[in-house]
């Protein structure tokens, strides 16, 4: 997740405060990992060093003075480019679990009791997962299916690899 463009887009609906910019963020894109008030401002600070959006005068406020940041053309550009290219797919999505099942068995260890364990976390997750997806926001059941497909893919992962130990275990010893 790309968090100066990410608050870019946000800053595109309307000029806010770096309070607001996380409250959107963590509420929309940041709910495993919420942003800290120093990098939105650390960011803040960055895009308007480059450009990319300029702060207002400060406000009064209930706490210190505030600022409303507003994007630029330049800001709003970036922004429209990064949207509009694709995602890159990632060829190498298992790189961690696939590194610990060919360094387990290089190094004589259980590569099967690996991948129980890693089985059973990310079923654990899926329930978890599967129990968001009851609530009534759209965005937690979009954000909730989105990560079954990934463990799902996941868990096929760990079965085929599951079942082709005894050759991968040949194939790293040579």
């Amino acid at each position: 997740m790309s968090v100066p463009l990410t608050l870019l887009g946000l800053l595109e609906r309307e000029p806010s405060h770096g309070y607001d910019l996380k409250r959107d963020y963590d509420t929309y894109f940041g709910r495993d990992k919420p942003l800290a008030f120093g990098q939105v401002y650390a960011t803040l600070a960055r895009l308007s060093r480059d450009g990319k959006v300029v702060p207002g005068e400060a406000e009064p406020g209930d706490g210190p003075d505030r600022k409303r940041y507003a994007i630029t053309p330049e800001g709003k550009e970036e922004f429209e480019a990064w949207l509009a290219e694709p995602v890159t797919p990632e060829p190498h999505l298992q790189t961690v679990l696939f590194s610990k099942v060919v360094l387990a068995l290089m190094l004589g260890r259980s590569a099967e009791q690996y991948l129980d364990t890693q089985r059973a976390a990310h079923l654990r997750r899926m329930r978890e997962l599967t129990e968001l997806k009851r609530t009534d926001s759209l965005i937690d059941v979009l954000l909730a299916d989105h990560g079954l497909f990934h463990l799902e893919a996941d868990l096929r992962w760990i079965d085929m690899t599951a079942a082709r130990l005894p050759s991968l275990a040949r194939a790293v010893a040579s």
